[in-house]
């Protein structure tokens, strides 16, 4: 009797833990399982009323938003806007390590507790795990809130791969910024060598700042239990310039599959050219499907990615398993050469620049909370062109014969890499 009961709780320990490595593992069930056909393009004012309509939330003009390229113009800009900070910050950031931008934000976070400004920090437990604690004891002796998002307990295991990945800095309510950057030296510099990595940040006025807070404080709100609210954290927004833009926000719970419904309706109505710059290019079937579609239609596609500077080798062997598809139907695909590429920009013909947190592979659009921003303007889209255009300077090629002649081994590896794709 002893034995079988025994071996019943064996058995019972298996099963359950099986289930929570399953809910774990296998994301949501796609909303959207079929490419979408091509019916208004993106210079069509319908356009805008479909993306109101299906996102519920303004697409109004009144930014400004300023291109922040590589850490010397990031982290400069951001400590400006800390040490200006009057009523609140509010800081939420997947990435947080240990080094010397490290001490540099937290000594600036806490310089501004003591000042009397209410400021609290959000760090994703699993992004932020090499953090160095002192620097936490640093914000809090001086009155900031730090909080994890996240962390490993046993009655929340069911959710420790739904991560915030979101990139968030929210000043007074007034000024936010985005983008792909993280806390960490490997953003210091200018790309100039392998040790600083390429990336795009963004300084944004207007309207769609009370969006990017109320995206912070749905994070918040679960980690802290406190809700925020009031015109300290939502302030009437004034005008600072003629750029529409629309805020999203999604999270496996609510939103993630709109964010992969947001990729796949860009790129059905695109007409022209669609450019890429990814940090994690991983695309499910159905936006490999998207992508050869657009392509038919003869739509340019250009897609940089990061090259032998590679931070997930295997994210980059999983997205390589996947290009032959792309290659043969003309898509062109770049490598990025002097370090890693973290920037995670779509610019959709000249009418639309996707920005934000938001990756083009499983992870962000079906996992993680993510936070990104629609920006409708031609002006920002040429800028940002232009950008792409000179990263396309320090790129390979891959063509479809270098594809083909990788070595057996490299070819077994990519394939295995690429099962695990919905995780990395």
């Amino acid at each position: 009797m002893v034995r079988s009961i025994f071996k019943f709780l064996i058995a019972f320990a298996l099963v359950s833990a099986l289930l929570v490595l399953a809910l774990n593992v296998l994301p949501e069930r796609r909303e959207v399982r079929n490419p979408i056909p091509h019916e208004i393009a993106l210079s069509d004012p319908q356009f805008l009323q479909t993306m109101k309509g299906v996102y519920g939330s303004n697409i109004e003009a009144g930014h400004e938003i300023v291109t922040l390229v590589n850490g010397d113009a990031i982290f400069p800009s951001m400590l400006e806007a800390i040490a200006e900070a009057q009523d609140t910050i509010n800081f939420l950031t997947y990435i947080y390590w240990s080094g010397e931008i490290a001490e540099v934000f937290a000594n600036a976070l806490a310089a501004k507790a003591r000042d009397g400004v209410a400021v609290r920090v959000l760090l994703d437990w699993a992004g932020s795990i090499p953090f160095d604690q002192r620097l936490i004891d640093t914000m809090e002796a001086a009155g900031v809130v730090v909080h994890r998002f996240r962390p490993l307990h046993w009655y929340s295991i069911d959710r420790l791969n739904n991560r915030t990945h979101r990139k968030l800095l929210i000043i007074d309510g007034t000024v936010g910024f985005t983008g792909g950057v993280g806390i960490g030296d490997e953003w210091l510099g200018n790309a100039e060598t392998p040790a600083h990595w390429r990336d795009n940040h963004y300084r944004v006025k207007g309207p769609a700042v009370a969006d990017m807070q109320a995206a912070f404080a749905e994070n918040w709100l679960e980690a802290s239990n406190e809700v925020l609210q009031g015109a300290k954290f939502y302030p009437q927004q004034l005008g600072h310039g003629d750029v529409f833009a629309q805020h999203i926000k999604s999270s496996p719970s609510g939103g993630s599959s709109s964010m992969h419904q947001l990729l796949l309706m860009t790129l059905a109505a695109s007409t022209s050219h669609v450019r890429i710059a990814m940090a994690y290019f991983v695309p499910d079937e159905v936006a490999i499907r998207q992508l050869l579609d657009l392509r038919r239609r003869g739509v340019k596609v250009d897609i940089i990615v990061p090259g032998d500077n590679n931070d997930v080798p295997m994210a980059r062997r999983a997205s390589r398993h996947l290009w032959g598809r792309l290659l043969n139907e003309g898509i062109r695909i770049y490598e990025y050469q002097p370090t890693m590429y973290h920037t995670k920009v779509i610019i959709a013909d000249e009418q639309l620049v996707i920005i934000g947190s938001a990756n083009f592979d499983e992870r962000s659009l079906r996992l993680n909370d993510e936070a990104i921003l629609n920006v409708y303007d031609q002006r920002f889209a040429r800028e940002q062109i232009a950008i792409f255009d000179l990263d396309l300077r320090r790129t390979r090629e891959v063509g479809l014969q270098d594809w083909e002649n990788r070595s057996v081994w490299d070819q077994v590896l990519d394939w295995g890499a690429s099962l695990l794709r919905t995780q990395l």
